[in-house]
């Protein structure tokens, strides 16, 4: 790893910043430093209603400029449940459309601690149910032809949402993309998982931070354990969509991602499991030439075309 840019990430590190007190200001940062989308290029954005009404759902829709009219992406976007938007994701998800020639459609799903479990799950549940019943809408051919495709948190919100999707009794995805994501429940010290330990401290996402986006989500701690929680402790997890799971090589929660590779894998489902290496948690933000998003895309193309 680059020398200079591991000590930028271990000034990023720094345990001074408290999530569960400084949450506010790093959204507001966040914004401050999200790069504008390109110049010329259209958004077109949406509201999907809550189930209940109460509320709208903002879904932001992306499309390439090359477009392969095959199965579209709904997209969660990571930020431990707690920080991260539509706004802020903008430009991943531009370079996610171009990458794969596939409409991608971002949600906005309510955020911890304002709105904590299951409000964020139950908003992508409410879309991914809309885009799978109403083919109109997001351009289906069938019923199953969607892909859900998530990262960090959002990759928790993919797996959970296809695990509900097939509680409920109703169509699940085709294949889901898990992008380095939190299956587990516990990123303390004790965690059965060594990458907490080895990755947990210098490397921007630690396992301290992980601890208190998972308090601010779910505030006991024995819920955590819920599968829709934590979904490698789903008791059942049979009959789901084809995975894969994408992890990083200096990330803390590189090991539950992929103990979850292989639980689904033993439960009969269809797995793949690719590795990055020399890279932290988070890069798929990262500019599209960057040698970890381009691989990453290489792995995510052939396995979207098979």
């Amino acid at each position: 790893m680059n020398p200079f840019f591991k000590f930028v990430l271990k000034l990023m590190s720094s345990p001074k910043i408290n999530m569960q007190e400084d949450y506010a200001r790093v959204r507001k940062v966040q914004h401050i430093l999200a790069p504008k989308p390109k110049k010329g290029y259209i958004i077109m954005d949406h509201k999907i209603y809550s189930e209940d009404r109460s509320h709208d759902i903002p879904v932001r829709v992306f499309y390439p400029k090359e477009r392969l009219y095959k199965e579209p992406l709904l997209f969660f976007h990571g930020g431990g449940w707690v920080i991260g938007d539509i706004e802020t994701y903008t430009n991943a998800c531009i370079n996610m459309a171009d990458l794969t020639g596939r409409t991608v459609y971002s949600v906005d799903y309510r955020l911890a601690p304002e709105h904590p479990y299951p409000a964020g799950l139950y908003d992508c549940y409410r879309v991914a149910e809309v885009l799978l019943k109403h083919l109109e809408m997001s351009g289906l051919s069938d019923e199953k032809d969607l892909i859900l495709i998530g990262d960090s948190a959002g990759g928790n919100l993919a797996a959970a949402v296809s695990l509900l999707l097939r509680d409920r009794g109703q169509a699940t995805p085709i294949k889901q993309i898990l992008l380095y994501p939190v299956t587990y429940w516990d990123h303390s010290e004790a965690s059965s998982f060594e990458s907490i330990r080895t990755n947990g401290h210098d490397y921007g996402l630690t396992a301290k931070k992980m601890e208190e986006y998972m308090a601010l989500y779910q505030p006991d701690p024995e819920l955590r354990k819920n599968g829709y929680v934590a979904p490698l402790m789903a008791e059942d997890l049979s009959n789901q969509p084809e995975t894969l799971v994408i992890t990083a090589e200096f990330d803390p929660l590189r090991d539950e991602g992929e103990a979850y590779a292989e639980a689904l894998q033993k439960a009969g489902n269809k797995v793949q499991l690719h590795r990055v290496n020399g890279i932290v948690h988070g890069f798929i933000t990262y500019p599209k030439t960057a040698e970890s998003v381009v691989e990453a895309y290489e792995v995510i193309n052939a396995f979207l075309n098979a």
